[in-house]
């Protein structure tokens, strides 16, 4: 017999049992759910609506029920539809009616409402410390590069000469951002909805701060209709994720290249690489391709809850448990994906030659020549078209700018001196942009160093 089933004449047919049940995947909100319920009982004792006897055999069973889930000694029925109603089922068949109190003033919508929440927000505090894992990983590796010259690129064209480190710690500002975006996202999630009811709230006097304080939530929602209704919490986390997840792709893509023969910048350790069934040869990047692949797949989990959410009048609707997979899944994907994606750099093989190297080519330190002639009073768009013939004669003679000889130079521009090769050598042009948050060593050093205060806070 259904919790609900007073009103039906029939019983359902199975097969809208197995469509209409969630319990395959809102199970895991096992701990969430009792613990939400014994609040709810607790509450109800006090405020006197169910006795007191009553409210603490609830709670005292419901610890009960918590116990025996975490040590798998219970099995969860899919007839009972979702994990709301197969604790309270298991709670009545051990207490029999008194266990029925239990969902006075309370009803599946706010409860899941509840439920939701918690979960959620136990995941952000999760995914919150793998970051910051992530972010002393790229300190780490930032320290060891404070010198490590690379080319920077636009368009992937060589541009201008920065270092590893400086590279490492733009990543970090990204992620950095990620971290305060899901603060931002807490402030949204951990709000309590119970005590709207179904949609209208109840005749009884509950005490929903009282609740809320036992559940650890910063405040209760305001409108009933609304704290039942909505899942914009749910979408704002999955959109957090996405922009998590596209900056962990932009680095995967940056890995993938530099891992490949054509630029040679790293070489990822056997562990966290894999081979070809055919090619004895090669060592592929599969942990960074997935992490970029996977991005796509919490970009879709995203679009799933927008379009469920899209045309649904108020209050709930039976669409809205579709929400539960498709953020479960965004959930999953991040937290699979950040640790591995940790690991894999952090047993990466820098090759500082190979970068310098290319540092050297492409012409990286063409802007600092025309810098030069700027400090010498030639206007920068003067200096700027003198250079670029500087840079096409140097590729019509197959010569790097450094490698012309001082006659060479004055056939630009008769203000060119000796000093010029240590103004464009490749450490000048690196510490000469010293500016906060530039890639001289004392800016990275600062970079670092806030990075430092700002995961000490965490």
């Amino acid at each position: 017999m259904k919790l609900w089933g007073g009103r039906f004449e029939k019983s359902t047919d199975k097969s809208v049992d197995d469509f209409n049940s969630s319990i395959r995947f809102d199970c895991r909100m096992y701990k969430q759910d009792i613990l939400g319920s014994i609040a709810h009982a607790k509450m109800l004792g006090k405020c006197k609506i169910i006795s007191e006897e009553d409210s603490l055999l609830i709670q005292n069973t419901l610890r009960e029920i918590l116990k025996d889930i975490e040590e798998g000694h219970v099995d969860f029925e899919i007839d009972a539809e979702d994990i709301h109603m197969n604790v309270e089922k298991i709670l009545i068949s051990r207490i029999g009616d008194v266990g029925k109190r239990l969902h006075t003033g309370r009803s599946r919508n706010d409860q899941v409402a509840l439920d939701i929440r918690m979960y959620l927000r136990d995941e952000v505090i999760e995914i919150k410390k793998i970051l910051a894992e992530l972010e002393r990983t790229l300190i780490e590796i930032a320290k060891k590069n404070i010198d490590t010259i690379l080319p920077g690129y636009t368009h992937l064209q060589r541009a201008q000469p920065i270092t590893f480190a400086h590279h490492m710690m733009a990543y970090f500002q990204m992620f950095k951002r990620d971290i305060e975006r899901l603060d931002d996202c807490y402030v949204r999630i951990n709000i309590m909805p119970l005590g709207s009811g179904a949609l209208a709230s109840t005749t009884y006097p509950l005490d929903r701060y009282m609740v809320a304080e036992e559940l650890g939530f910063d405040g209760i929602t305001e409108n009933s209709l609304d704290a039942v209704s909505d899942r914009d919490f749910a979408i704002e986390l999955s959109a957090c994720l996405s922009i998590l997840m596209m900056h962990l792709s932009r680095f995967s893509e940056e890995i993938i290249l530099w891992s490949s023969h054509e630029f040679g910048f790293i070489e990822l350790d056997d562990a966290y690489s894999t081979g070809s069934s055919i090619m004895p040869q090669k060592k592929n990047p599969d942990v960074a391709e997935l992490v970029r692949g996977k991005a796509g797949r919490v970009y879709g989990d995203l679009m799933a809850l927008l379009s469920v959410m899209k045309s649904l009048p108020l209050a709930y609707n039976k669409d809205m448990q579709e929400d539960k997979e498709a953020i479960f899944d965004a959930v999953d994907t991040v937290k699979m994906c950040v640790p591995v994606f940790t690991k894999m750099i952090k047993t990466m093989k820098v090759k500082k030659e190979n970068m310098f190297r290319a540092a050297q080519g492409g012409f990286t330190n063409a802007t600092d020549i025309a810098d030069y002639l700027v400090k010498k009073g030639i206007p920068f768009r003067n200096a700027h078209e003198i250079i670029g013939k500087m840079v096409l004669y140097c590729i019509e003679n197959n010569k790097a700018i450094d490698e012309l000889d001082m006659s060479e130079f004055k056939s630009f521009s008769e203000l060119i001196a000796e000093d010029v090769y240590e103004e464009i050598s490749l450490s000048k042009c690196v510490s000469g942009r010293n500016l906060p948050g530039g890639p001289a060593k004392e800016s990275v050093m600062a970079s670092i160093e806030n990075g430092l205060k700002f995961l000490s806070k965490l």
